[in-house]
């Protein structure tokens, strides 16, 4: 599992970072651009770099500053076919299945959890269907919900934030989450007084028993016990690039329907039937953000002490055949 690093470094410092690259276990397919680079000005680097080496490196790198003279960008490698490849990945430390690129989960939680439009719109039309669902005692609907619902973006980088000491990450976060799950409900509340002006719900969907959807007002100690494994599976998702595993961990957690519930409840007035899904709400955010966070402690308290260079097995460089001059006719 490769990724490619494109550095670019002030002229000045180029043979450290070459230095760097050679003493680095996983590089492979390591290219060098002299003045290569025109904005900023310097040279440019390529390589390619097993997963697991790939943190090292870069805070290798910023160390030398080359994030704030020069840029680097790192981008996934689909396939790199090369014996070279083969034995960067051999004598990387660790495995690239648990590498953390830290830079990488960094940028990929603080882009995602943005206060964006498409944020805030996901957000909404997932409370809305959570409400559909509990009006109809519809499990697939709920299901539909979770799995739409854009709210473990912020609660990683919330966790990430606290991790890694960014404040304002950890800020910004806190207000995507606290603002969308607002808006959300505001709008899922409107949508059900207007439903209720026009007789289709009343007070009575409070009271009547709901086999399906009924877990999301009955919190209790299993609802922490899902939401900490949520919240573990989903940083592990998340930092080993199995994004796909992320699906299940919407699935597992009532966020979502809990807001559609305290909206109806708003809207209905239900005091305690909003309590309960207010409950079941705040479980939920806290255990996944103290698990996300435990689990972020733990892979960089690990991956800190992994051996970023190791001594390299480079094949011996075999000098060029020099053919024999001939010597001239007299």
């Amino acid at each position: 599992m490769l990724l490619h690093l494109r550095v670019t470094v002030p002229s000045d410092r180029a043979v450290e970072v070459r230095e760097l690259f050679e003493r680095c276990p996983g590089t492979a397919h390591v290219a060098v651009l002299p003045g290569a680079s025109l904005a900023p000005e310097g040279d440019l680097l390529l390589a390619d770099v097993a997963r697991e080496s790939a943190d090292g490196l870069v805070a290798d790198l910023r160390r030398l500053h080359v994030d704030r003279d020069g840029g680097l960008s790192i981008s996934a490698v689909d396939a790199a076919v090369s014996r070279a490849a083969e034995r960067a990945e051999e004598e990387a430390p660790g495995e690239g299945a648990d590498a953390v690129v830290w830079e990488q989960v960094v940028r990929t939680t603080a882009g995602e959890s943005t206060l964006s439009v498409a944020y805030l719109a996901f957000l909404s039309i997932a409370t809305l269907l959570a409400a559909i669902a509990i009006v109809n005692d519809s499990a697939i609907l709920t299901i539909g919900a979770m799995v739409l619902g854009p709210e473990f973006a912020p609660l990683a980088a919330l966790a990430v934030g606290v991790v890694s000491g960014r404040r304002a990450m950890t800020r910004r976060a806190a207000v995507s989450l606290l603002a969308g799950f607002g808006l959300a409900i505001l709008l899922t509340t409107l949508a059900a007084l207007l439903a209720r002006a026009l007789g289709w719900i009343d007070r009575g969907l409070l009271t009547v028993e709901r086999p399906e959807t009924g877990f999301i007002t009955s919190p209790d100690r299993w609802s922490l016990v899902v939401a900490i494994l949520a919240g573990v599976a989903g940083v592990l998702s998340l930092t080993s690039a199995k994004s796909g595993a992320l699906v299940g961990v919407f699935i597992s957690v009532t966020t979502v329907p809990a807001a559609a519930d305290m909206a109806l409840s708003l809207a209905l007035g239900g005091g305690g039937e909003f309590v309960r899904a207010a409950t079941q709400l705040g479980i939920n955010l806290v255990g996944i953000v103290v698990a996300a966070t435990g689990t972020l402690a733990v892979q960089r308290s690990v991956w800190h002490r992994m051996p970023r260079t190791l001594p390299r097995t480079i094949p011996p460089t075999i000098p060029p055949t020099i053919p024999p001059t001939t010597a001239a006719a007299p």
